[in-house]
């Protein structure tokens, strides 16, 4: 049985919380629930715009993946929890174009979206990810 490591990055938000920006265990990687955060300062950032905080958290999230030895193209599942459901043509918009960036394959990674509130109160989206790694 393969043991259960915790991932690191200074590529994505430093947990505000107790829980780790991710974890690995065998061919597994989960990562935590990311926001659209500066990952040097933690800042919140690009309040009301949608579409820029979709990106700036899939690029969190991408940096979680990486740190734990898999690649964007690796990601299985993506979850996006959204506050307002008017808002999910454009963090589509913005999700769309981030993920036919990085799944050169095609392929894209199986998505469920839900309609929530968030943990800060300038969040509108955050995603959180399963991949292979291997």
């Amino acid at each position: 049985m393969s043991d259960k490591i915790q991932i690191r990055t200074d590529g994505a938000p430093t947990p505000a919380w107790a829980f780790s920006q991710g974890v690995r265990k065998g061919p597994l990687l989960q990562v935590s629930g990311q926001g659209p955060q500066d990952p040097a300062t933690g800042e919140f950032l690009y309040p009301g715009d949608v579409k820029a905080q979709t990106t700036r958290t899939l690029a969190n999230v991408k940096a979680v993946v990486l740190a734990g030895g898999a690649s964007f193209e690796d990601v299985l599942m993506l979850r996006v929890y959204l506050t307002k459901r008017e808002d999910f043509p454009a963090m589509n918009e913005a999700y769309e174009e981030f993920v036919k960036e990085n799944c050169p394959s095609g392929v894209f990674p199986s998505r469920t979206t839900v309609f929530v509130e968030l943990p800060h109160e300038s969040m509108l989206v955050e995603i959180d990810a399963l991949a292979a790694v291997g």
